[in-house]
């Protein structure tokens, strides 16, 4: 199925009202029938992935499941990857940079320019986040999140269905995007579903081991990502695209050394040409 036929905007739509008063099982099932196997999950360690994983693989035990293995993950990531295999039967794909780009990075900046400036955190994001996810989205045809809409202001607005632009107008699919932190924990009891260790340490969002921490009494759940810094988005460029204007040419010289972007295209800047808000 070519994506130009899958789903055009005004079908989004429709859909999106379709589905935003039923149960995300309902949406899973119909998204399963339509799309699979050219579907995936995309669980990154967070609660919301593994509530969705759960009920994806009773509607279907072969669905696919990705996540990103930046190469900075805590090792908890990588339990809980072997405890979904255990559980559900199903081999996670993982994805991940490519070496080339990556040794160009820290040969520039070091291992940990994530601490110098914001621009060189979103600069590592795009790198090892951004545009591994870009290669795997250009064979499939849909992908599912775990985005909440109370999760952050950046998330205010997504709706259950979407065109994702940022990726070449992709079905994304967000069948959690009504429900509350306190509905998604519920289901993890209820189900006994797998969890990402580090929850019980007090982390509220799972990420790269150097960029999350657990929160303060009071902080909100976002507050552990990138904490040291004071005027950075919360966001890595996943889920919206991120233009600053300072990290776009050293995303462009270190996609120069390796003459692609390691899939076989041409290579090309950040997936968005301004800052796009939700």
């Amino acid at each position: 199925m070519s994506r130009s036929l899958a789903i055009d905007e005004y079908d989004a739509g429709e859909l999106a009202v379709r589905f935003e008063a039923e149960p995300p099982e309902e949406l899973l099932a119909w998204a399963l029938d339509r799309f699979h196997p050219r579907l995936a999950i995309a669980e990154g360690g967070g609660a919301e992935g593994m509530v969705i994983l759960d009920m994806a693989v009773r509607i279907e035990p072969e669905v696919r499941v990705f996540t990103l293995d930046t190469g900075r993950l805590p090792e908890e990531s990588y339990d809980l990857v072997e405890r979904v295999r255990a559980r559900y039967g199903v081999r996670m794909e993982m994805v991940f940079p490519e070496a080339e780009q990556v040794e160009a990075l820290t040969g520039r900046h070091g291992p940990n320019l994530m601490r110098q400036s914001v621009d060189l955190r979103l600069l590592c994001c795009q790198v090892r986040k951004v545009l591994p996810l870009q290669r795997h989205l250009r064979s499939l045809d849909a992908w599912v999140t775990g985005l909440r809409r109370e999760q952050w202001a950046s998330r205010a607005e997504v709706r259950k269905l979407e065109l994702d632009h940022d990726h070449g107008g992709i079905v994304k699919l967000n069948p959690l995007a009504d429900w509350t932190k306190g509905e998604v924990w519920d289901y993890i009891r209820a189900n006994d579903v797998p969890y990402h260790a580090l929850y019980d340490q007090g982390y509220t969002s799972i990420g790269c081991a150097p960029c999350t921490r657990a929160i303060q009494p009071g902080e909100p759940d976002r507050a552990g990502r990138w904490w040291w810094e004071t005027d950075g988005p919360k966001e890595c460029g996943i889920h919206c695209a991120i233009y600053t204007g300072g990290f776009e040419h050293e995303l462009e010289a270190i996609l120069g050394r390796t003459g692609s972007d390691g899939a076989g295209h041409d290579r090309a800047g950040p997936p968005g040409e301004q800052e796009r808000e939700r």
